[in-house]
């Protein structure tokens, strides 16, 4: 009897134990403990006082210096919605916050030191950061990807944060929202996109991939497979890379084509863009091969490739309007090796700051179904791709004259930065105008640098012009 009485309440014990892991496990709390909620309570108590701040995620990453650990000495906190999980293993000791749920602009990487952080950093979750006294820069000094942590002070790098700070400093709300991704193409996807989770259509794994488990077994780390995507009249190509220790590991990669949904992110060492799975069941490819687009079935409106420039002149092309905004200098046509293009840098003109646009003629949209508009760009002797910058803009109500005066959209356009070759042309892409149906629309180009400051005077080039309708 003695023996049945201690082992009656130790089965129990393994009972309850069991009960609460499997709970932890397969079922996310949305109600937050009393210490939990008071933290909380307090953190937007101080906020709705003007104790602290609330800003933007690109604010604290612009807090970073070459990507050196950075304390937060002020009073600051971001606000974002979790959008990666480590369910399946395929993140470690780390998730992304993006600053919508929806539209987002921006994300940060949070590195933490715990594992299973899905069961409270649910995708979805609305989560508050108290940073100061936290740290923000590189963990990989050169990835590129801006982290939150603590300080590694004997290599004066980023580290985890620890379980216990994370009580105290990162504060998940009750709200766990549903992220719509973003759409993109492959062409479209750049730095800025780094902890954003993204959705890309038309999507297959090559043919040499296919039938191939997604981590290779003589990989210790990941695997990088290749996926390719439609996008106009081309193909492009975008890596997967997927972790050693994903559960999915060894699943084989589909044949197909569909959709694919990821968080975008970078490679070790940050020479490249990379896309990572929360879990397989963000890809759908049981859908027919995707179509390229025909050039046959467009109207070529224009299609200007600058074979006319005047080397080292003023830009002065017919309906085409140069204007400067801020500064002496113009933008000026170029030619080297036969080959002509725009540009504009800041490079000795003497002003402190220049700001100059070039815009299209109109491109006439009135009877529109579909249309398009593509361009090449490149860079130089850029060494600030933050504030020695290019923009794309489209505007249906610019007078032809007047640019300040006009509504300019921002268009979603994969710049050249610093990491890309001086002087080498990069596609944009088909960029889809077609909701502009209807109207007249017209595409800028809007430099901005400094003549008088060496870190922004980089140059940028605009070239092969083209717009497609049908």
């Amino acid at each position: 009897m003695n023996i049945v009485t201690k082992i009656i309440p130790f089965i129990a014990l393994i009972f309850l134990v069991n009960s609460c892991q499997q709970e932890d496990i397969f079922e996310i709390p949305n109600s937050l403990g009393n210490e939990e909620n008071a933290f909380l309570s307090t953190l937007m108590s101080a906020i709705d006082a003007g104790q602290k701040s609330l800003v933007s995620i690109d604010y604290v990453k612009d807090l970073t210096v070459s990507g050196e650990a950075t304390e937060i000495t002020s009073d600051i906190v971001i606000k974002g919605y979790v959008v990666s999980s480590d369910a399946t293993g395929n993140f470690y000791k780390e998730f992304y916050i993006q600053d919508n749920p929806s539209s987002p602009s921006a994300a940060i990487r949070m590195l933490v030191d715990i594992t299973d952080s899905y069961n409270m950093y649910n995708v979805g979750r609305e989560v508050y950061v108290d940073l100061k006294g936290l740290y923000v820069g590189e963990y990989r000094t050169g990835d590129g990807v801006i982290t939150v942590g603590e300080l590694d002070s004997a290599q004066n790098r980023i580290t985890n944060v620890r379980d216990e700070v994370m009580k105290a400093k990162i504060l998940r709300a009750a709200t766990t929202t549903e992220i719509t991704p973003l759409n993109v193409t492959f062409s479209q996807i750049n730095d800025s996109h780094v902890g954003i989770m993204v959705q890309i259509e038309d999507v297959n794994f090559t043919a040499y991939d296919v039938g191939s488990p997604y981590v290779d077994p003589y990989d210790s780390y990941d695997t990088r497979r290749t996926l390719e995507a439609c996008d106009g009249f081309s193909k492009k190509t975008f890596l997967l890379e997927t972790s050693a220790y994903a559960d999915f590991n060894q699943d084989i990669l589909p044949e197909g084509s569909g959709t694919i949904k990821a968080i975008v992110t970078k490679t070790y060492d940050g020479d490249n863009l990379v896309l990572m799975l929360n879990s397989t069941q963000d890809i759908n490819l049981n859908g027919p091969p995707c179509e390229l687009l025909q050039l046959s079935d467009f109207d070529t409106v224009l299609n200007e490739q600058f074979n006319d420039a005047v080397d080292g002149s003023n830009f002065d092309y017919p309906g085409w309007v140069n204007f400067s905004e801020v500064g002496s200098e113009y933008w000026t046509e170029q030619v080297y090796g036969g080959n002509g293009y725009a540009e504009f840098s800041g490079y000795r003109t003497g002003d402190d700051v220049n700001i100059g646009w070039l815009v299209t003629p109109a491109f006439d949209l009135s009877s529109a179904t579909n249309a398009y508009v593509s361009f090449n760009l490149a860079q130089h002797h850029l060494d600030d791709e933050d504030n020695n910058t290019l923009e794309v803009f489209v505007s249906i109500d610019f007078d032809g004259t007047n640019v300040k005066t006009a509504n300019w959209n921002k268009l979603n356009v994969n710049i050249p930065g610093e990491d890309t070759s001086w002087y080498a042309f990069q596609e944009s892409g088909l960029i889809d105008v077609s909701s502009y149906s209807g109207n007249n629309l017209y595409v800028a180009f809007k430099y901005v640098g400094s003549g008088t400051n060496t870190f922004l005077d980089g140059g940028y080039y605009v070239d092969n012009v083209l717009f497609l309708k049908q």
